[in-house]
């Protein structure tokens, strides 16, 4: 036999998506099987008010991130203008978050009111895998959305993905996802804890291999271990670098030399995306601090999952990781034109809200809005180190080509203008 109090702090110092295996008790139980407990009731209640705080708190997040990013994936889908490779990647990004917010972050939820998991084995392991599956497609997609904007202002002359690319590295980040939440199929399961009032407790925990006596598993430490470095100190480190790398292109130098008000334009809307997702991956870094730092210390002092109120500091920190989901729509509205425009189209019954025309898409942004993040044609253009705009050869070939043009037909005005002259006289 093992005591509950031993199984429940060691899943509050190792496992990363439980909410309520924090809370622990005195009694012992059997893996797998039913049995009566000797305490008198469910003691892991929450008290009414302290129900209503969280029901809002939970509410709110759980709508805002639901609702925004399905909203953020309609304005992608439903607008041709919308559909460049980065947008792309925020759709996936979006899917994840609804995902999460509704699939999993519901139903924990639910159980953290009660203390009580009533969704069956079956959906506390799929609940599990929901929960790392969808914080890795976040932060793979997070990832790849730096390389291509790497590879976009670093490396403008080597060729773009397009959008069957986009869809392959899309399913790619999910199929590693579901490798990587695998074990959450395999090793979550329930028991029951039926109280002398009458009152049963079902708890959805991880029953992982090898576990000792003192319901200690390698195994599961180690998993948790390359999963946090997988999912959140190698992401951040690499993307850290990215844009790093990409702000020096962007804003090293003042720009000197020959550019067209166009070309200005469009290094200054890439400085826009660019700002925008360095606030995304910042609001991500900010989030998920917390909660890996609680799984670090806990790792170390365990004691402290004993003391007062540690519920309520370990809810506060699983709802910040968990609003992460509903932050990115509101940043996209606050930071972004085009989206801020599609919010107002989907919002255009609010008496409050006013929606503004949209420009028209010209021809060479439907040939180049697939695959770049502005729809400007002016794409590959980028500053260098020292400041000065460079333009690459095809571009100065076709510029030349129009100078020529436009002397000629100046010229040819002109010799139309004498020759009427002369007549006239």
């Amino acid at each position: 036999m093992q005591s509950l109090d031993d199984l429940m702090t060691y899943n509050s110092t190792s496992h990363l998506w439980n909410v309520t295996t924090l809370w622990f008790d005195n009694d012992t139980y059997h893996n797998g099987t039913n049995y009566t407990d000797l305490a008198p009731r469910n003691q892991f209640v929450l008290p009414w008010w302290r129900q209503m705080i969280w029901t809002l708190l939970f509410a709110g997040m759980i709508t805002v991130a639901t609702g925004g990013n399905l909203i953020v994936i309609w304005i992608v889908l439903a607008h041709r203008r919308m559909r460049t490779v980065t947008n792309y990647f925020l759709v996936n990004l979006s899917i994840a978050d609804a995902m999460v917010s509704t699939l999993n972050v519901t139903f924990n939820y639910t159980y953290m009111l009660n203390s009580h998991w009533p969704f069956g084995t079956l959906y506390c392991k799929i609940s599990q895998f929901i929960a790392v599956l969808t914080i890795c497609a976040s932060v793979f997609t997070l990832m790849a959305i730096a390389i291509d904007r790497y590879m976009a202002i670093v490396n403008p002359l080597k060729p773009r993905m397009g959008k069957k690319a986009t869809l392959c590295v899309a399913i790619i980040i999910w199929i590693i996802g579901a490798i990587l939440s695998l074990p959450m199929l395999l090793f979550y399961t329930t028991y029951t804890q039926n109280f002398m009032n009458g009152e049963v407790r079902v708890v959805c925990y991880s029953d992982w291999p090898n576990t000792d006596d003192n319901g200690l598993s390698y195994d599961e430490y180690l998993y948790n271990v390359i999963f946090m470095i997988l999912t959140y100190f190698l992401p951040i480190g690499s993307m850290t670098f990215t844009y790093a790398r990409v702000g020096l292109e962007l804003w090293g130098s003042q720009s000197i030399g020959e550019a067209t008000a166009r070309q200005l334009e469009n290094i200054r809307s890439k400085r826009r995306v660019v700002k925008m997702m360095i606030v995304v991956v910042v609001i991500f870094a900010v989030c998920w601090l917390p909660f890996h730092m609680y799984f670090i210390v806990t790792s170390y002092l365990p004691e402290i999952t004993n003391e007062p109120y540690i519920q309520e500091v370990f809810l506060g920190i699983y709802w910040l990781a968990m609003s992460n989901s509903m932050y990115n729509p509101i940043i996209y509205c606050w930071m972004n034109t085009r989206f801020r425009r599609g919010f107002a189209q989907f919002f255009f019954w609010c008496p409050w809200v006013r929606v503004t025309s949209e420009p028209s898409l010209s021809r060479s942004e439907a040939v180049t809005s697939r695959y770049s993040c502005t729809g400007s044609p002016d794409m590959h253009t980028r500053i260098s180190r020292n400041g000065t705009v460079r333009i690459p050869l095809h571009l100065q070939s076709v510029r030349g080509n129009d100078r020529l043009l436009a002397h000629h037909r100046d010229h040819g005005k002109k010799w139309r203008a004498s020759q009427t002259r002369g007549h006239v006289s």
